[in-house]
Formats: C-alpha cells, structure tokens, sequence
C-alpha cells in the first residue's frame, strides 16, 4: 500500500474510532417506560437503558416477543414494579433471555416496589374471582412523584452496586434529580390545588396512588371487578353514583377502550380525562415531563374540558 493511501487509512479508522460512542457501563432493561425514565435519570451517561412495554400498552398484557428476550440476554439488570403486574408475560422473558444475572435473587434483579409506600394490600386472602387483584398490593405507584422518587434512589443504589467505579456519578445525577421532581411537584400541588376533595370515576384502580397523593375522592371504577369489563348493570350504578355526588371528571388510562367511558361522562355530565399509561420514553420524554403532560389534562378536566 502507497504511504498516502496507508496515511489515508489510518486518519478513517482514527476517525471511526473517535467518532463512536462511547459503550455505556451497564446495560439495564426495564419492564415500564416510567422505570426506564427514573434510571436514565439517575444512571446518565453510564447507563444504556431499554423499557420491554411502551407507554400505550396496558402494563399488565405485553406479548413476550423474542426481541424482547434479546434484549434480556444482553442485560446486566432488569427493573421490574413487581407485585405481579407482569407476572403474565416477564417470566417467560426471563427464562428465554437464558442470562443468569437477571433471574429472581440475582443482583440483577431488582423489584421497584420494596421501595414505595404500598396502598390497597389485601388483608384477607385473594383469589381470581375477585378480578385482577394483586396480593401485595397495588402496582400502580408510580403515578405519585413521591412514590417515584423513593424508586429512584433505591436504583441508584442498585446501579452503585453493580458498578461502583461510577457510585459517586449516580448519587450525584439523583441529587439534581431530587432538587429538579421537588420543585416541580410543588408547582403540580399548588396548580391542583382544587382537585383536593373532588369526586372523581376512574376506569380501573389505576387512581390509587395519584388520589393518594392529590387528595380526590374517587367514588366508583368503571370496572366492576379489577380488569373485568364494564357491564349495563354495573354502569348504570356508576352513572347513578356519579349524577348524584356529581362527579367532577372521568379518569381513564389511553390503552383502554373509550366507549363506555365518554357515555357515562356525556350523561353526568363530566368531562372524560384520558391520561398516558407512562413515559413516552422512546420518544425521548423523561419521568418530570410525563408528571407535567397528565398535570396539564387534570386541569383541562378541573376547567370542564376532556382530553
């Protein structure tokens, strides 16, 4: 090879070299995009991360595809909620990723909700008859910054753990992230300030959390049983419940389906409220700004206005 042509080689391979990304430390999968949110804002740059359901899949139905299995195999963590929110379909993907270190008990396992304050555990025994209840309680906490925020900090410790050479570098990033969910969650209470005390229909028990933490009333759920369909009966029990205590809006996850939800709004009347079932993570959104979207549609409600 000519001296210029090698010299040429060289500068393009310099260039390719230079011009890749830098590898992340630690490849981390987690089952909700609202997961994948909180780590990425605690992990940075040192953490490459990857949500196996989207923000308009109802959480508790994901088809356990083999590219979701793939990227198990390549994980050094996966972050579940846990209380048998994915029970139908995480499993599966763990044995068929065939990756040790993300199996139950392994350091490379890690339940979310050990960290948050659970509402609505079961003090007697449960069973399927009684619809989708979960036995440790409801999964929905992360609908609650302050639920969220407990979270975070116990997968900055998890990421420190696995990879101590960058601990400092994610109690750091959760620092800003504490100062940053903090200031906006007094803003979000004090814009929902009339929220506080309001009777409100949900769609399913998805409310619990961000009732909870807003302090509405809510009233009646338009399922009769957890995950169990609305019926003519039953719904005509809410509609009855929600004309009497007039009903300030309709909460629904967008993954549901709207029929029956905009006919018991239109004859209360009240407005129906749709809200994002998570972070559009892949869109880039991260877990303040989603806070921030549903914020935005309960006030629209608190005005008369649907979304």
């Amino acid at each position: 090879m000519r001296p210029t042509r090698l010299f040429a080689a060289v500068c393009a391979a310099l260039t390719l070299f230079v011009a890749a990304p830098a590898r992340a430390d630690l490849n981390v999968v987690t089952t909700l995009p609202d997961l994948a949110a909180l780590t990425k804002a605690v992990g940075g740059k040192h953490v490459q991360v990857q949500a196996l359901a989207l923000s308009s899949q109802d959480p508790h139905f994901v088809d356990a595809k083999p590219n979701l299995a793939l990227a198990l195999n390549r994980a050094d963590l996966l972050i579940a909620v846990g209380l048998d929110l994915e029970i139908g379909w995480l499993p599966t993907l763990q044995v068929g990723a065939r990756n040790s270190k993300i199996l139950v008990g392994a350091p490379g396992y890690l339940v979310a909700s050990q960290f948050a304050r659970l509402l609505e555990v079961p003090t007697v025994q449960v069973d399927r008859g009684q619809g989708d209840v979960h036995p440790g309680g409801n999964p929905h906490f992360l609908y609650d910054p302050r639920q969220a925020l407990a979270v975070a900090k116990g997968i900055t410790e998890r990421l420190a753990q696995l990879d101590p050479t960058n601990a400092e570098a994610y109690r750091a990033n959760l620092a800003t992230f504490t100062t940053d969910l903090e200031k906006a969650r007094a803003d979000w209470e004090k814009r929902l300030t009339a929220l506080r005390g309001q009777p409100v229909i949900a769609y399913h028990r998805t409310t619990a959390y961000l009732s909870d933490w807003l302090g509405f009333e809510t009233i009646a759920y338009l399922e009769p049983k957890p995950g169990i369909p609305p019926n003519p009966s039953h719904v005509a029990g809410v509609l009855a419940q929600g004309r009497q205590r007039k009903a300030r809006m309709l909460l629904m996850e967008s993954y549901y389906p709207d029929t029956t939800a905009r006919l018991v709004a239109s004859k209360i009347p009240a407005p129906l409220v749709t809200l994002h079932g998570g972070t559009d993570f892949k869109a880039g959104e991260t877990y303040i700004q989603h806070i921030n979207e549903m914020v935005e549609r309960l006030e629209k409600g608190l005005a008369g206005k649907g979304t």
